[in-house]
C-alpha cells in the first residue's frame, strides 16, 4: 500500500471491510445454519453446535473436578457425544460416526488449565469465548507483526485485522470455540518475546502451545536445536520450556496417574476416524493412502534439515523470521487433519511476511510473480466470490443454491490456501539464501580468492 495515496488507501480499507461483512455474513447465515439442518438430517443435530470444539475440554474438566472421573473413558466419551450430538454414536452402519468420534483427545493438562471454566455454564463459555478467541486472534496480527519487525501503516493493520477475522479458518474457529486460536496466539505472543530476547517468557509461553501439540511440534523441534547452538545465550528459552511442560505435566499426573497412557491410547485410534493429515486428504482418496505418508516424511525431513541449517541464525535476522513462518506452514500440510481449516491460523505469520516483502529484489523473478499471482488468487477467492454470490442468491432457488454446491464455492480453495503459502514461502527462502551467498562471493576480495 506503499504507492498509495492517503484516499486510495481508504477506499482499500472500505472494499475490504465489504467483503469482510459479505464473508462473515454468509459464514454464519447462510453456511452454519445449512451444516447444521444437515447435521440434524442425519440424527446428528440434538447437541450443541456452536461452541462444539471447547465442549469436549469444558465437559471433561467439569467432569473430573465434580466427580473425578477420568476424561479418556468410555463413559464420558458417550456423555461428550451426547452433549454434542443428542445422543451418544453407536456406529450402527458404515455411513454413522465411529463409536468413539469426537472423543477426548487433548493432552489431560489442557483440563488442568481451563477447570476454572467448569464452574459456568457451557452457553456462558461458549459466549466468552467466541469474544476472547476474537480478541487474541486479533492481538496476535500485532504479535506478529512485531515479531516479524515490520512497521505497517493503520490501513494495512486495519485491513489484515478485517481479513483474518472474516476468513473461513479464523470464523470455523470462532463458531466452534477451538482452543487452536490460543495456539495461535501463544505462537505470535512467544515470538514477539523472542524477539525481544525475553527468552524465559518465551520459551514459558510456548510450552503452553503443546495444549494442541501437533500445532507446534516441528516448530518446537528446531527451537531446539536453535537454542542448543548456542547453548550459554539461549539456554533459558529451552529452561522456560521445558521447565512450564514438565510442571503441566506433573500437575495432570497427580490428578490423573495413568493419563499418558490413556492419551495414547486414544491418540493410536484417532486416526480411524479422522481425516488424515492435508496432503493425503489433498491427493483424494485412491492416491492419498499410498502418496501420503512417504510425502509426510519427505516434508518432515526437508523441516529437520531446514531447521539444522538455521539453527545459528539469530531472532533479528530475516532468516529467523521465514523459517519460523515456513516450518508452520509445512506443519499445516503434513501435520493437521485435513478438514481443520480453524488450524489454519499458524499460516499468518507466513502470509503477514509474503504481504509485507513480496517486493525484495529476492522476489523480481518471473517465475515468483507467477507463483505469488497463483497463491493471491488463492488466499483471496473467498472474499472474491461471496459478494456476487450473495447477490446472485435473490435470484436462485434453493434446489439450483444449494443442491449443485453453488452454496459451497467460497470455501472451495481453503484447503489450498497452505499449499500455497508453502510454495511461496520455499521459493523465498531458497532465493534469499541465493542472494545472500552470491552477496558474500561479491564481498570476497581478488587477493582472499588468489
Amino acid at each position: 500500500m506503499r504507492n498509495l495515496s492517503q484516499r486510495g488507501r481508504g477506499m482499500a480499507v472500505l472494499v475490504v471491510l465489504i467483503a469482510s461483512l459479505g464473508m462473515t455474513y454468509y459464514h454464519l447465515g447462510i453456511f452454519i445454519p445449512r451444516a447444521i439442518a444437515r447435521h440434524a438430517a442425519e440424527g446428528l443435530g440434538g447437541g450443541y453446535s456452536f461452541g462444539g470444539d471447547f465442549y469436549p475440554v469444558w465437559l471433561t474438566s467439569r467432569e473430573a473436578l465434580l466427580h473425578h472421573r477420568n476424561p479418556y473413558s468410555t463413559e464420558v466419551t458417550r456423555a461428550i457425544q451426547a452433549g454434542l450430538f443428542g445422543h451418544p454414536l453407536e456406529a450402527r452402519s458404515a455411513a454413522d460416526p465411529a463409536a468413539h468420534y469426537r472423543e477426548f483427545a487433548y493432552p489431560a493438562y489442557v483440563d488442568v488449565l481451563f477447570w476454572p471454566l467448569a464452574l459456568l455454564s457451557f452457553t456462558a463459555v461458549r459466549i466468552a469465548l467466541a469474544i476472547a478467541f476474537g480478541a487474541l486472534t486479533a492481538l496476535s496480527i500485532a504479535l506478529w507483526l512485531r515479531a516479524l519487525r515490520v512497521v505497517v501503516s493503520p490501513q494495512f493493520f486495519a485491513i489484515a485485522l478485517l481479513l483474518t477475522l472474516s476468513s473461513y479458518a479464523v470464523l470455523e474457529g470462532l463458531f466452534a470455540a477451538q482452543p487452536g486460536l490460543i495456539v495461535g496466539f501463544l505462537l505470535a505472543a512467544s515470538f514477539a518475546a523472542l524477539v525481544r530476547d525475553r527468552l524465559f517468557l518465551a520459551g514459558s509461553l510456548f510450552a503452553f502451545t503443546f495444549i494442541k501439540p501437533q500445532m507446534s511440534v516441528v516448530v518446537a523441534a528446531y527451537l531446539v536445536l536453535w537454542a542448543a547452538s548456542r547453548w550459554r545465550e539461549r539456554r533459558v528459552f529451552l529452561i522456560g520450556m521445558l521447565g512450564w511442560s514438565a510442571t503441566l505435566q506433573i500437575a495432570s499426573l497427580i490428578v490423573w496417574p495413568n493419563w499418558i497412557a490413556d492419551w495414547l491410547r486414544v491418540l493410536s485410534g484417532y486416526g480411524r476416524y479422522s481425516p488424515p493429515p492435508l496432503i493425503t486428504y489433498s491427493l483424494g482418496p485412491r492416491l492419498g493412502p499410498h502418496l501420503g505418508p512417504p510425502l509426510i516424511v519427505v516434508l518432515l525431513a526437508a523441516a529437520l534439515v531446514l531447521g539444522w541449517r538455521m539453527r545459528n541464525v539469530g531472532t533479528g535476522s530475516s532468516l529467523f523470521a521465514l523459517t519460523i513462518s515456513l516450518l508452520l506452514a509445512l506443519t499445516s500440510i503434513a501435520l493437521l487433519p485435513g478438514q481443520a481449516v480453524y488450524d489454519h491460523v499458524i499460516l499468518l505469520p507466513g502470509i503477514l511476511w509474503i504481504a509485507c516483502r513480496w517486493r525484495e529484489p529476492a522476489t523480481a523473478s518471473r517465475t515468483f510473480r507467477v507463483v505469488l499471482s497463483a497463491a493471491t488468487l488463492v488466499l483471496f477467492w473467498q472474499w472474491i466470490v461471496v459478494l456476487p454470490l450473495l447477490a446472485a442468491r435473490a435470484f436462485l432457488s434453493d434446489p439450483i443454491f444449494f443442491a449443485r454446491g453453488v452454496w459451497l464455492l467460497p470455501f472451495h480453495a481453503a484447503a489450498s490456501v497452505p499449499l500455497a503459502t508453502c510454495a511461496v514461502l520455499g521459493y523465498l527462502l531458497v532465493e534469499t539464501l541465493r542472494q545472500k551467498r552470491l552477496e558474500r562471493e561479491v564481498e570476497v576480495t581478488p587477493a582472499q580468492r588468489a
